[in-house]
């Protein structure tokens, strides 16, 4: 199923360079994963202190793009500079499920039907913790879309870039995440799929 994942190597391609300053400077996988996590919650109060101004809901989508950098900083860090362990597995994993809460719950406060958000939130972690599952039951981890954690940010940070110069969008947040939601029943489905039609 198509997805923003798919062009992730070339995204790292362009980090390449940056990693390998960031892997001379010392700078640990781990330590970009806790950062990324750190400044995702930061961004969060943010935007819930202040869901009525423009600002917040502004930078959120060039926030959203340096989380993705970071994402895919650390993965490079930890594979090519000899950096993976079980503990920077469990900070990953958890580190992009509490950063997906603490940067979309915040838009139950401009929707008019936050139950939408919640449920989109919920399957947000659902997808991910399918595809954790995957290594769990001998299988590879799973990164199917159409609505895994890249798809989000590219959605979620447009809408709010939208919503910043144009607040009476805030009427049609129940809706996107209302579709979004069921696309990512969807990817769950996906996912639980991949795990048992190829397990290795």
């Amino acid at each position: 199923m198509p997805s923003i994942y798919q062009f992730k190597s070339r995204f790292q391609s362009l980090l390449r360079p940056l990693c390998i300053l960031m892997a001379r400077m010392g700078i640990t996988a781990n330590q970009v994963t806790l950062f990324a996590m750190m400044t995702s919650i930061l961004m969060g109060l943010w935007l819930s202190l202040q869901s009525d101004s423009r600002l917040p809901w502004l930078i959120l989508p060039l926030f959203l793009l340096l989380r993705m950098a970071l994402n895919a900083i650390d993965g490079m860090l930890a594979r090519e500079f000899n950096q993976q362990s079980a503990l920077g597995g469990i900070l990953n994993e958890v580190g992009d499920v509490v950063s997906d809460i603490a940067l979309y719950l915040p838009f139950c406060l401009i929707s008019n039907q936050p139950a939408w958000v919640i449920a989109a939130v919920f399957l947000a972690f659902l997808t991910e913790f399918i595809g954790v599952l995957g290594p769990a039951m001998g299988a590879l981890r799973r990164y199917d879309g159409p609505m895994g954690k890249s798809d989000r940010a590219f959605i979620y940070g447009g809408f709010a870039l939208f919503f910043g110069f144009f607040p009476a969008l805030a009427s049609w947040t129940s809706a996107l995440f209302a579709v979004t939601a069921g696309l990512m029943l969807w990817t769950c489905m996906n996912r639980a799929k991949g795990i048992l039609t190829r397990p290795s």
